[in-house]
Parts: C-alpha cells; sequence; structure tokens
C-alpha cells in the first residue's frame, strides 16, 4: 500500500528525468510513465481506495500536490523546447549541420542560355502546344501524307490526328498563319519521339526552333546569325562548316559542325576523330511552307533552323550519355551549381 513517502519518491524521481531530457519525445515519455492511464501516480490515485479512512485524505492531497506540480514542470520544459532554449544539452564540440545548395538542371540553365544570346540578337521567344494536329507538325511543314521523310520521326499518336510533336517546328506554322512580316520567332520547348533509349537518344528531349522572314532574307543572313550564335555560347576561335543536307521544311537544307574544342579539331573520342562536332540542322524556308501560311513567296523569303538542348548540352560539358539529364541522380545534378 502507497505512502506519502512513496508519492515524495516518485516526484523526485519524475523531476530528475525531466532536467535529463534531450528532446519533446523524452518529455513525452516520462509524462505517460508517471501521469499516463498506466502511469506510477495515476496507480497512486487509484488505490487510494484501498487506503484506510483515516490516511486517505492526506495521501490523496499529497499524490495531487506532486501530480499538479509534475505537470506544471513538464508543461515548462516543454516551453522551453519550442523556444529553442537548448543551452544545457548544446555541445559546442560538434560538428554543424550543412545545408546542401540547390543546384538548376542543366538543361534548363543552358536552354536559358541559349534563348538570351538569340534574344540579344532580337529574336523574340514563342511556344506552341505539346499535342498537336498532324497538319501542324508534318503537312504544313510540307510533310504530304506519303511523304517518306515521316519514316524518320517515330511518332507517338493520342487519337485520330492528334500526336505528341516530334519537334517545335509546329509552332512555326502556328507563328506565320497569325502574324505578318517581318518575323523573328525562337521556339524552345519538349518534343517527343518513340525511340529506343539509349547513351544518345531519348524518347523526349528539348529542342529551339528559330526562323525569321522577311524581304530579301537570304542564306548569308541565315550564316551570320549562327556564326554569331555558336560563337557566342561556345566561346571564341570557333570554326563552323555547312554540310549539305535534307529537310522536307528547307531548301537548300545544311546542318552545321563546329571545331572539335576538346582536342582543337586534332580528333579525339568526343568528335569521333573527325575533329567536328554536328551541333544543328538549317537552310531556307521551302516555299510551299509559305504558301500554307498565305505568304507571298515570291515577295518573302525566310531561313529556319532547330537545334537539340540535350545535344549542345552534352557537348558543352562533354557528357557522353544522354539518360543522365533523366535518371535524376542528385550526385550528377549537383556538379553544374
Amino acid at each position: 500500500m502507497p505512502d506519502i513517502k512513496d508519492i515524495g519518491v516518485l516526484l523526485a524521481e519524475a523531476e530528475s528525468a525531466i532536467s535529463m531530457a534531450n528532446s519533446p519525445d523524452d518529455l513525452e515519455a516520462i509524462s505517460i510513465k508517471y501521469l499516463g492511464r498506466k502511469g506510477q501516480i495515476t496507480a497512486v490515485l487509484r488505490s487510494l481506495k484501498e487506503v484506510p479512512i483515516d490516511q486517505r485524505k492526506e495521501l490523496g492531497a499529497a499524490t495531487n500536490k506532486a501530480r499538479v506540480k509534475l505537470e506544471q514542470e513538464l508543461k515548462e520544459a516543454a516551453e522551453k523546447f519550442s523556444k529553442g532554449d537548448k543551452k544545457a544539452n548544446f555541445d559546442p564540440t560538434l560538428p554543424g549541420v550543412s545545408h546542401r545548395i540547390g543546384a538548376i538542371h542543366p538543361i534548363t540553365k543552358v536552354l536559358k542560355q541559349v534563348n538570351q544570346s538569340f534574344e540579344r540578337m532580337g529574336f523574340e521567344i514563342a511556344k506552341g502546344p505539346e499535342i498537336e494536329s498532324d497538319y501542324y507538325n508534318f503537312e504544313g511543314l510540307n510533310f504530304p501524307p506519303d511523304h517518306p521523310a515521316r519514316d524518320m520521326q517515330d511518332t507517338f499518336y493520342v487519337e485520330g490526328d492528334m500526336l505528341l510533336r516530334t519537334h517545335t517546328s509546329p509552332v512555326q506554322v502556328r507563328t506565320l498563319k497569325n502574324s505578318k512580316p517581318p518575323v523573328k520567332i525562337i521556339a524552345p520547348g519538349k518534343n517527343f519521339r518513340n525511340e529506343a533509349i539509349s547513351s544518345r537518344a531519348y524518347y523526349t528531349f528539348y529542342q529551339i526552333e528559330g526562323f525569321l522572314v522577311d524581304e530579301g532574307v537570304s542564306m548569308a543572313d541565315l550564316k551570320g546569325v549562327l556564326n554569331a550564335f555558336c560563337r557566342d555560347f561556345f566561346g571564341e576561335g570557333l570554326k563552323l562548316r555547312y554540310r549539305p543536307s535534307f529537310f522536307p521544311f528547307t531548301e537548300p537544307s545544311a546542318e552545321v559542325d563546329i571545331t572539335c574544342f576538346l582536342c582543337g579539331s586534332k580528333g579525339c573520342r568526343l568528335c569521333k576523330h573527325t575533329g567536328w562536332l554536328e551541333i544543328l540542322g538549317c537552310g531556307m524556308i521551302d516555299p510551299n511552307v509559305l504558301e500554307n501560311a498565305d505568304y507571298d513567296s515570291e515577295k518573302y523569303t525566310g531561313f529556319a533552323f532547330g537545334m537539340g538542348i540535350e545535344r549542345v548540352t552534352m557537348l558543352k560539358y562533354m557528357i557522353d550519355d544522354i539518360r543522365l539529364f533523366y535518371n535524376n541522380d542528385i550526385r550528377f545534378i549537383r556538379q553544374f551549381i
């Protein structure tokens, strides 16, 4: 049967535990041990009916007084933790906790740099939907239904003639249909192709399309813009070469290479020992594309170019696997702080 001395011992034990507590969780454990439904002080209160009547009043008063005091001390200790008053438990010899700094994804970083480079040359940014119609993605760009060039792009079809765009070129058609020359636009955005994933290909990728339409636009204007961009983005001292190519929406068409900045065009693994790195495709806009947008192709001419952002990012930072951009490995991302 408990007596007043037992209550004093329990209170002393609880107060000692409170003074040693290192966290709110410790205080919660103490409260449960002594004041919970099955706590030791609660047990004394429940056993008072077994105590002789002449002792019951004195023991009950002492137990209630101990309970109230313990509740108050627990409350005060909890308030100290909430205010950050932990001086008694602070060890200044412990190492500090570092806070990791976030980093902009390399694709986002390069896309911003490319946009800014062309904006300085007077290009405006235009955007379009990622779910496109067959007309804007293909037909309006001189891809007839049976054109073999459609096989160059494995397409994700959504429903009917709706699809996930395979390039940002549909923005060119939409902009030309809703604008009057001169038109000077870049169109950055995400695209989708049903391709096997490898170190150099992924089913989703970023691209930037650029085009200019006005009277008297020539291939010389195209080369001037691209030369300025490459030297601004990759650095001075680069040489460019234009190789004949084919795109349904440009004629003539070309692919652009720059001298390998890793080996100085001597030949290395990055440039496959050719001394050159391919960066983009370009050409003069096909008259059919201008006619589809109700432009007089006898009066107006224009050029267009397109580049994969992952491609130029891999070249700029000498990354050899496109999958690293999408694996979400924080160790890779932190390298670009």
